[in-house]
């Protein structure tokens, strides 16, 4: 029988592991040299409707392909109880990082890790699309060398998110100080 400490610590290294495969994927297959990889043309369509996002299905197909794949590895590496603890955790982390990403681009930040978190993914979009690979921790960004230096972000008037600018399309004042419209 594990322990509950055993549980957590499977648990905790699931969402670690979620976080270098979100940096992973981001980085090399999705902005990868081969165009033809899963996830790169939605990606790219992303990237050129930032309000696009694939389609909900695709998103569970992919979840459950990393499921079927993990955990059964995983049960050979641990057993069945840390196994599901991990698995269950990575996967959960996958789920909290679609719904961060899309309320990135749908919704105003609130706090400090909010506003972090659309900086620097803003950045990624419209100042260098090879760097802050994060979305949802600057951990690996930091780790390989991939960070932004802060300064305004620069985004085309054409794809400013509805919260960042008022009814008249212009600037909303409380994000001047991260934000300008080009």
């Amino acid at each position: 029988m594990h322990s509950i400490v055993s549980l957590l610590v499977a648990s905790a290294l699931g969402a670690a592991t979620w976080t270098l495969a979100e940096y992973g994927l981001h980085r090399f297959v999705f902005h990868g040299a081969s165009a033809a990889r899963p996830g790169a043309r939605e990606h790219r369509r992303h990237h050129a409707e930032p309000d696009y996002f694939a389609p909900a299905w695709q998103k569970a197909l992919a979840a459950l392909a990393v499921t079927a794949v993990l955990a059964p590895v995983a049960t050979l590496a641990v057993g069945p109880r840390l196994a599901l603890a991990f698995t269950g955790s990575f996967i959960a982390m996958y789920l909290l990082y679609e719904w961060l990403h899309r309320r990135a681009h749908t919704h105003a930040p609130r706090g400090p890790y909010g506003r972090w978190r659309r900086r620097n993914h803003f950045a990624h979009h419209f100042q260098d699309p090879r760097r802050a690979q994060g979305v949802t921790s600057p951990f690996w960004d930091l780790v390989f060398g991939t960070t932004l230096p802060r300064k305004r972000v620069r985004v085309p008037r054409r794809f400013a998110m509805s919260w960042l600018v008022n009814a008249e399309g212009q600037l909303r004042p409380e994000y001047a100080s991260d934000y300008e419209l080009v």
